[in-house]
């Protein structure tokens, strides 16, 4: 059966954040293609909401959808009573005798913080309205700077954009890496931006001049097991090694290190879902040489184990090959 999402929606809600859990989740197939999750929408009263674009929504539920879920999502408001901390007791009773999962996208979290369901978590916002979300809730242990925030059954995300990145980690977490990037393929985006990851707060970049890294960024991935310092880097993109550290910056948002180590990170993930190699095989492959290494590293962005990580992913890939087995005979 598929994991069931009731999309909770408001009037004045923000567009995009609307999409994603239709297009995201809508998109996350099994290796027979089926569906992962089935995706309803509802509003508090069962009645059209409208957006800031010129079009309503009219919900096939109301909040009696919440009945059914196994997870609820809350998309951003832009204005209205939620997002000035005013909400209809139907709408907190509902969410907080909800037990299954609870997520916002960027303002979403508002929200749930009227509903009473952050006080003394914490939980992203969009970094602009960071200080009048403080205002409001003073309880609730926000972290403005960073994409999402998983605290376990409530998983909250910064603006716009961050909600795909939640969405993708809902959906690795749930049913593996290999489901996640097969998502994010097929919906044209990055694959993986870890929640502590900061906001794109503005802060206006100058105008990137000449060759780009991208190039170079290619061939990083395409040698991940090979030692890569500053200086091959740079001479692969014809720059001096301050010129590439500075542009690479401009562009991917890191330093050229972090973003190689990130890299490395996702594919030893991939390795020890899909294959059986040896931890040792594993850590060489993706470039930490040793399985000490790679443990270190694994730790501080997931914080298990490789052997921990393994054993929580590859008996639901064990278990996704069977299901798929027996729908086939």
């Amino acid at each position: 059966m598929p994991h069931r999402m009731a999309m909770l929606v408001f009037d004045d809600f923000a567009t995009m954040d609307v999409g994603i859990p239709g297009q995201f989740f809508h998109t996350a197939e099994g290796p027979d293609r089926r569906k992962l999750y089935e995706v309803r929408t509802c509003t508090p009263d069962g009645e059209p909401v409208r957006g800031p674009a010129g079009y309503a929504i009219m919900p096939d539920h109301d909040l009696s959808l919440l009945e059914w879920a196994d997870t609820v999502i809350i998309p951003g408001v832009h204005g209205g009573p939620p997002f000035e901390g005013v909400l209809d007791h139907e709408v907190t009773e509902a969410l907080n005798t909800f037990k299954g999962r609870i997520v916002s996208i960027c303002t979403g979290a508002f929200v749930l913080a009227a509903a009473g369901l952050l006080d003394g978590r914490p939980a992203a916002t969009h970094w602009r309205y960071a200080a009048k979300f403080r205002r409001l809730y003073p309880n609730v242990l926000l972290n403005p700077d960073v994409l999402f925030v998983d605290d376990g059954d409530i998983l909250t995300s910064a603006g716009v954009a961050a909600g795909t990145d939640l969405a993708l980690h809902i959906i690795r977490s749930d049913f593996g890496t290999e489901v996640a990037n097969r998502v994010a393929r097929r919906c044209v985006t990055a694959p993986f931006r870890e929640g502590g990851q900061a906001q794109f707060i503005e802060r206006p970049l100058p105008p990137a001049q000449g060759a780009s890294t991208e190039s170079t960024r290619a061939w990083m991935l395409s040698r991940l097991d090979e030692p890569l310092d500053l200086n091959a880097l740079a001479a692969h993109a014809r720059m001096s090694v301050r010129t590439f550290t500075r542009r690479f910056r401009e562009e991917t948002g890191l330093s050229p290190a972090r973003w190689l180590n990130r890299q490395r990170v996702e594919h030893a993930r991939q390795l020890l879902e899909q294959t059986g190699l040896p931890v040792d095989e594993v850590a060489r492959q993706a470039g930490f040489g040793t399985a000490v290494s790679l443990r270190q590293h694994l730790h501080a962005a997931v914080g298990v184990s490789p052997i921990a990580y393994r054993q929580t992913f590859r008996p639901q890939a064990a278990l996704r090959r069977t299901t798929s087995a027996t729908s086939s005979s």
